[in-house]
């Protein structure tokens, strides 16, 4: 996420076949969907484009096997500690039974299935959503959509609120008068709209939102333009990934 610049990234990941299939399994996933999205408050389109995102949708897992990875990382030494613990919970994982050691593949890191869970999240997060005693993020889509919507609650994710939305500054303003922006920096709707800023349908910020909800002005990339005020569900989401390329196109997507 730190190579390229947010536009670069952005188109990469917001194609048009990404958008089109993310609806089709939106609509057919939508009973499943659904259920999570009662139990937890997170959105079916949130989940869906977090999947999206991870492994386009489950075609992409990797193909490495997770404990020979992670074996490798831990003998490799730069972060031998981490690496270390993450292949202990790899083999409790196993010792569970809730994946065959031939089956438990993921990326060169680590990171498993079709949400890309690192063993420590998956002890913590994982969700057996069809009910058959195992928690099964490689081929059970009710366990995957379970444990990602889980992923988010318990990171905080508020039930109907937005992540955020785009903005445009005011010509009256420079940046600089705004004072320090960042997820760091909270100030509620109503002080961001006293600055000028508007939606881009040039709409008044506190017509879609509550003006004391807290919200964070950013610029991912320092990207020419491209302006969003979120809320603290963006920060659920970049809790997951803490990249504000990721955060902020996953919801773009959703």
């Amino acid at each position: 996420e730190t190579v390229k610049t947010f536009t670069a990234y952005k188109e990469t990941i917001l194609t048009a076949d990404r958008i089109n299939r993310g609806r089709t399994l939106l609509r057919d996933y939508a009973a499943e969907l659904k259920q999570v999205e009662a139990r937890t408050g997170v959105p079916a389109a949130v989940i869906v484009a977090l999947w999206g995102i991870e492994t386009n949708y489950g075609r992409n897992t990797g193909g490495f096997d997770v404990v020979e990875a992670l074996a490798t990382l831990a003998y490799d030494g730069r972060r031998a500690a981490y690496f270390e613990r993450e292949l202990m919970n790899a083999l409790k994982i196993l010792d569970a039974g809730h994946i065959k050691p031939a089956d438990m593949k993921g990326s060169w890191a680590g990171a498993m299935g079709q949400n890309q869970f690192m063993p420590s999240s998956f002890l913590r997060l994982a969700v057996d959503g069809d009910g058959d005693g195992r928690k099964d993020i490689w081929t059970s889509l009710p366990d995957v959509f379970a444990s990602s919507a889980n992923y988010l609650q318990r990171a905080g994710w508020k039930k109907g609120q937005k992540w955020g939305t785009r903005v445009v500054l005011s010509t009256t303003f420079h940046l600089s008068d705004l004072g320090p922006i960042g997820l760091p920096h909270p100030h509620p709707v109503s002080f961001w709209e006293s600055m000028g800023i508007r939606l881009i349908n040039n709409n008044k910020l506190s017509d879609s939102m509550d003006p004391r909800t807290p919200a964070y002005l950013i610029q991912p990339g320092k990207a020419k333009g491209e302006f969003y005020l979120v809320y603290d569900n963006y920060k659920t989401i970049y809790a997951w990934n803490q990249s504000p390329y990721f955060a902020t196109t996953v919801g773009l997507l959703a």
